[in-house]
Formats: C-alpha cells, structure tokens, sequence
C-alpha cells in the first residue's frame, strides 16, 4: 500500500506540502513562460513600434532598472506582509502587465510597458524565491535549484508557445492575452496551496546545509541573525571615541559604518558578491556563446547556436540534480566545486581548435553555474527569518547587476583584444567565487559532517 506522506532523509513530508512544494514550481515556470514570451516577441515588438536596436538596448536597461527596483521593494513588503501576499500581488502584476509590450505602437508606450513588466517580474523574483525558502525549510531538504530548474522549463515551453503562435500568424495582442489568461488561472491555482508568513525567530536554517569544515564562520549575533565580522565589534561605540583621534568626526564615522552594515550586513554583501560573479558569468554565456564559437572556430551562425543550446541544456539538467548534490555534500561544495566546473568549461572553450570540445566546455560551464545561485538564494534567505526575502532582495539586486554588466564588460574587452581573450574576465570570477565558497556556509557545520 502506498503512503500518502512523503519520507525524506529527514522525516516525512506531508501531503499539504508537497501541494505547496508543487504550487511554487507553477509559479517558477510561469515566471519563465512570461519571460520567454516577451523575449521570443521582441522582432515582432521592435517592427510594430519601429524601435532600433539602440532605443531598444535602452529600454531593456529601463526594464532591468525597473526590475532591480521591484525586487527592493518586495523584499521589506514580503517581510512584512508574509511572500504568499507578495507571490500573488506579483504574479496579478505581471499576468496584467505582460500584454502591455503587445499594445504599444511607439518607443515612448514601449519603455513605460517594459518598465511596468520589468517591476512586476523583480517583485516575483524575490517574493518567490522567499517562498522557495520557506517551503526547503519545512522539507528539510535541498530543493531551491529544482525550483530554478522549472523556472527554465517554463522558459522553454514559453519560446516554443511563441514561436508556434507567430508561425500560425496569430497576432501578438491574442498571444500574450492567453498567455496572462493562463498566468491568471495558475495564480488561482497556486495562491490557496503557498506557506503564510512565519512567525520571526532569530536564525534558521534547513536541515542540509554545509558538510565541509571549511565554511566560514558567520559571527552571527544572537539577537537578529545577521552576521557581522569582528572588525564590527571592535568599533568605537558612539560617545567613546579612541585615544587621539578626533571625537566628532570618530564617532560620525563609527554611526555611519553602523548603518552601512545594518543596511548591508558583511554576510549579505558576500553572498551577494558571489551571485554577482556567477551571474555575470551566466549572462557572459547567455549573450556571447554563439559569437565566440563563430568567430573563434569559424563555424556558420547555424552551427555557432549549438553552443548556446548546449549551455542551456546542461543548465536545465544541472538544476534538477543539484539539490540532491547540496543534500549529499553541502552547498559550500555545490558552489566551490561547480565554479571550479565552470572555470574548467571555459578554460576549454577559449583553448579549443575544434567544435565538440568546445561544446563540451559549453556544458561542463552550464553544469557548474547550475546549482551555485541558488545555494546562495538558500543562504541568504536563511540568515534571519524576520529580515529573509529583504536580504534576499539584496542578494538579488546585486546579483542582477552582474547579469546586465558581464555582457557589456564583455563587449568593451572584446574591443581592447579579442572576444575569447575577454572571457578571462568570467573565468578569474568563478575561480573567486570558488575560493570563496564558504561564504555560503552557515558556519555550523557539525551538524551535517556525519552524512
């Protein structure tokens, strides 16, 4: 006979939540599925608002810009009101906001659109992902980067829907109103079965965590969670300025560096570095690949696309197992061993003299970026509950602004040498973020090393 409760290496899991584990995956692959519908959209887009491909890189930079706000503002909003509230808000935001790019007729509509959509999608970012860490807390398992799996699975299914859509001839305006038909009903779907707000508590974490003894310690304080250095403790308190200096300026500099770090606590800030990195590398792979296979092999256009695609593929394929991996291991090993995959893919790319290498190092680079954001997203989210979708507000903003810069990096090197030269640049970041990995750790490692 089958049970209807799920036994993990933990415990067991409930039926109610393995229907909320279920609903978040829907979220996440409808997130991909809106997302993919703009971007499979934009020849269409740009011919109907007779935009350039300059205006357009602009827009795209409101919408990024727009998003870095949106994710700023769900963080301390989803704290406060708990990310099931936030989960719906966005996901009513976006299903709304998501027509919009298909009604415009100029750049000026165009950009308010993206801005619109661009808010919305960062609002969902975080508020989904704060879910996501709710749901692994209760679980007590690894299951962040299945989640970021679906996200690209919902992605693919969105292109394909697209693509199909525009080869039927079915105007624009159809397709992307079906598209927010169908986000609305997976919202109504969804909602009832997601995790409400939980109660504040100093510091949780999910039961697999770190299994190496080479995580760093996280010095965190008893009373909120968040980690602090001990160059932290050691500053002046304010009206006990050090001997000699200047008392005024002494303690203004001390006040100041206090609110730096409850803004940006040193753990947030190293997380974030390390999404920065990863995700500056991912995006290297998502805008360049192809280029560099053309112009570094000589290969047609056609054939250049297959790097890409295998980069995507493995992507997807190492998300769905790194859960299992982070359970295994640890997730300071998913993070230092998958950068030092990743560093080891491109190493192969920018050496190779011939096309199977380098798609095989086009894989080993998707394998190893796969499961490395969202450890970190686990990471941050777990530093204190009463502040865990704000700090990964953060983490995320950040981690964005390595998404958009990597590329753009990129292209200015590629000018100076050459493009396979210029991924040094993504290379010497993963080989940082792999030395730095145990950032990532909760600094309690005890618990795991018997596994």
């Amino acid at each position: 006979m089958h049970s209807s409760v799920e036994t993990t290496r933990r415990g067991t899991v409930a039926p109610a939540t393995r229907r909320t584990r279920a609903a978040v995956f829907a979220v996440f692959a409808l997130n991909g599925f809106l997302a993919a519908m703009w971007v499979v959209h934009i020849p269409v887009i740009t011919d109907r608002t007779g935009v350039s491909h300059g205006t357009l890189g602009i827009l795209i930079l409101v919408m990024a810009g727009s998003g870095i706000v949106g994710m700023q503002a769900a963080g301390p909003l989803a704290d406060r009101f708990g990310s099931r509230t936030l989960v719906t808000a966005a996901v009513t935001w976006l299903v709304v906001a998501v027509s919009g790019p298909a009604w415009a007729t100029g750049p000026v509509q165009l950009g308010i659109a993206l801005a619109i959509f661009g808010f919305g999608n960062g609002a969902l970012d975080v508020s989904m992902n704060a879910q996501a860490v709710q749901v692994e807390r209760v679980y007590r398992r690894p299951i962040m980067a299945a989640f970021h799996a679906l996200f690209s699975c919902g992605g693919l299914v969105g292109s394909l829907a697209g693509a199909a859509a525009m080869h039927a001839g079915t105007d624009i305006r159809v397709s992307f109103a079906v598209a927010a038909v169908l986000g609305l009903l997976v919202m109504l779907a969804s909602a009832p079965s997601l995790l409400p707000r939980l109660h504040a508590t100093s510091h949780v974490e999910p039961a697999a965590t770190i299994a190496e003894s080479a995580a760093v310690p996280d010095h965190s304080s008893a009373g909120n969670g968040v980690a602090v250095t001990e160059s932290a403790a050691a500053l002046p308190a304010a009206g006990a300025p050090a001997a000699g200096s200047r008392p005024g300026r002494r303690v203004a500099d001390s006040a100041v560096r206090r609110r730096i770090r409850r803004w940006l606590p040193p753990k947030v800030l190293a997380l974030a570095a390390i999404a920065f990195a990863l995700l500056m590398a991912e995006g290297v792979a998502n805008d360049w690949s192809a280029l560099q296979t053309h112009e570094h092999l000589g290969v047609s256009d056609a054939t250049a696309a297959l790097s890409f695609g295998a980069f995507s593929i493995a992507m997807t394929v190492g998300r769905f197992t790194a859960d299992r991996i982070s359970e295994r291991f640890g997730r300071v090993a998913v993070v230092r061993w998958g950068s030092v995959l990743s560093a080891a893919g491109l190493a192969a790319i920018m050496a190779s003299p011939w096309l199977p290498l380098s798609l095989a190092g086009w894989i080993l680079a998707g394998l190893g970026l796969a499961g490395g954001v969202p450890q970190i997203f686990t990471a941050a989210g777990n530093l204190s509950t009463a502040t865990a979708a704000t700090d990964m507000s953060k983490v995320f903003g950040l981690g964005y602004l390595g998404f958009l810069a990597g590329p753009s990096v990129i292209g200015w090197l590629a000018q100076l040498t050459s493009l396979t030269v210029a991924f040094t640049f993504p290379l010497i970041a993963v080989l940082l973020s792999a030395w730095f990995a145990g950032t990532v750790g909760n600094g309690t490692p005890a618990e795991d090393i018997d596994r």
